[in-house]
């Protein structure tokens, strides 16, 4: 019998990260994708929107994409060109594209699609949440249709080997995830942490598995040529975003604990603050089987062999 699919949104800053885990997920026939949304992160709206559109014309895709918030709620933008490249793909320089966007923007969409199923459609957060915590203001009967967010980002402190840093997906707007987690709305967070130091590709994994097997992994390493994590003493690659992803479509190869989470908005805006707790309100990836992981992501990747990217 085959698993009914998982209906989702999926709100994104393309990004190195998120284009690689977009390659995957618009393909993945687990997924019911209803809406992509777009939102100011990595690299400022205009680009992470025209990134988005790129993609799906590069792959030859259909979905419908909403151009999500220009800046944060309260806060001024803050990108990632010095990790994603100025233009937010890496090596790679991507097209402006003749698509046309959504009618509606990111908020309106998203509560136009939610409002309109079932109770059952989910919400995966690849950016800084601002679409999503703004929807909540904007729309806060919208939290009862919404069965549970997965959200990738945050670097809790105090836990053993992680990294002392603030994430720059909750760093960018610690007030939308603040709005967030008071919603009540089920959470899963998969900490940055997942992507840089559990489930990361090294040098020799990118050069014999993603290099030159087929024209997709071509695409995928002229991306991360430029993407090499910084602060590290060898050559790897982040796979947060993707983390994110396959825990939402393949949970049984993490680990996970119920936590409780705060985020700090003032004194050190976005440090994420955990709890764990049998009774928390959150789960929280603590860690994944590598092997199956990357394994999963070389399959995924062999099935473009014949794939002809336009």
């Amino acid at each position: 019998m085959n698993k009914e699919k998982i209906k989702v949104i999926i709100d994104t800053d393309p990004g190195v990260d998120d284009a690689a885990c977009l390659v995957f997920a618009l393909f993945d026939e687990s997924l019911d994708i209803k809406l992509i949304t777009t939102v100011s992160g990595n690299v400022n709206i205009h680009k992470n929107t025209r990134n988005m559109l790129h993609i799906l014309d590069k792959f030859n895709l259909d979905y419908p994409v909403a151009k999500g918030c220009e800046k944060p709620m309260a806060r001024e933008s803050i990108h990632a060109e010095h990790i994603h490249s100025v233009e937010g793909m890496g090596g790679y320089i991507p097209k402006e594209s003749n698509r046309p966007l959504h009618e509606l923007d990111a908020v309106e969409a998203m509560y136009k699609v939610l409002n309109e199923g079932d109770g059952d459609i989910v919400v995966l957060l690849l950016g800084p949440q601002t679409n999503m915590g703004t929807l909540l203001q904007r729309h806060p009967d919208i939290a009862k249709k919404i069965p549970r967010i997965v959200f990738m980002g945050g670097s809790p402190y105090g836990l053993y080997g992680y990294p002392k840093h603030i994430s720059f997906n909750i760093s960018s707007d610690p007030e939308a995830l603040k709005v967030v987690l008071e919603s009540g709305i089920p959470l899963s967070m998969v900490p940055s942490d997942m992507g840089r130091n559990k489930a990361h590709l090294d040098e020799e994994y990118v050069m014999n598995k993603v290099k030159n097997v087929n024209a997709v992994g071509d695409f995928i390493f002229q991306m991360y040529d430029k993407y090499w994590e910084p602060g590290y003493p060898d050559k790897r690659v982040a796979t947060n975003d993707t983390c994110a992803y396959i825990y939402l479509t393949n949970p049984e190869i993490f680990t996970h604990r119920k936590v409780d989470i705060d985020v700090d908005c003032e004194d050190m805006p976005g440090k994420t603050i955990i709890d764990f707790n049998d009774n928390g309100k959150y789960d929280f990836v603590t860690g994944v089987d590598k092997q199956k992981f990357l394994d999963l992501l070389e399959e995924k990747l062999k099935k473009f062999d014949d794939f002809k990217l336009n």
